[in-house]
């Protein structure tokens, strides 16, 4: 692994905020100046076909990177604000459904998160 891919995989798994290959990069210029953003990109790639990190899409907006131990995300409809849930590993029941062995897989729960919700009430003409 490259020096760059070892410091972009630990910005990834110290971070709870799923951040952007470009938020990325901003914070890994604090330490390597001369870092691009290509390079960025590349080690990500690696990184994730490697299974080391996790890239969450999400329509319309910029793929966002996190760490690799089990768990879930709600995803705001609104604005894409995405965080951490832990819910029960539903493997086992997926895979009596299904009737395959499942590898993994990346729960996305949609919702509307309080700010949202408000501004979707108020635009609407309701009050709070």
């Amino acid at each position: 692994m490259t020096k760059y891919g070892k410091k972009i995989l630990e910005l990834v798994e110290g971070s709870r905020s799923h951040m952007t290959a470009e938020q990325i990069y901003d914070q890994l210029r604090q330490s390597c100046p001369g870092v691009a953003l290509a390079t960025v990109y590349n080690n990500l790639n690696r990184l994730w076909a490697e299974g080391r990190i996790r890239r969450i899409s999400v329509e319309g907006m910029a793929d966002r990177y996190d760490r690799t131990a089990r768990h879930d995300h709600l995803v705001c409809r609104g604005c894409g604000k995405l965080a951490d849930v832990t819910l029960e590993d539903l493997t086992q029941q997926l895979e009596r459904q299904v009737g395959v062995q499942i590898l993994d897989y990346d729960l996305k729960l949609v919702y509307l998160c309080d700010a949202c919700r408000r501004k979707e009430k108020e635009s609407k003409g309701g009050t709070i």
